[in-house]
């Protein structure tokens, strides 16, 4: 499964968040999309349409391993995605912004 550290990310990588809706509206990273890995297949044409056409995705949840299911299901359709190591546990402890939908500090549910 390729992976990617969440030090290695650059503002403005295309970044897939799949947790649940009460862990997205607890605190998310800015400019995420958000689609749960519970609706996931019914709205598969969201991220086709959002996602850069020649970038990568990179696929984050809180810890890892739901993100490294849907990373792996992308890589399977031809789309060049990969696993944020450590979720957003990870994201939150080095550092990076956690917000709510309403621009507010936000917490890793």
């Amino acid at each position: 499964m390729p992976t990617v550290e969440v030090g290695d990310l650059k503002d403005g990588d295309f970044l897939l968040d799949v947790r649940e809706n009460d862990e997205w509206q607890a605190g998310h990273a800015e400019g995420a999309l958000h689609i749960p890995i519970s609706d996931f297949v019914a709205r598969y044409g969201e991220l086709t349409e959002a996602a850069p056409q020649d970038g990568r995705v990179n696929v984050i949840c809180r810890s890892g391993g739901r993100s490294a299911q849907v990373a792996m299901y992308l890589v399977q359709q031809g789309i060049d995605a990969v696993n944020v190591d450590g979720g957003m546990q990870v994201w939150a402890a080095v550092g990076r912004p956690v917000v709510t939908d309403e621009g507010q500090p936000g917490f890793v549910l």
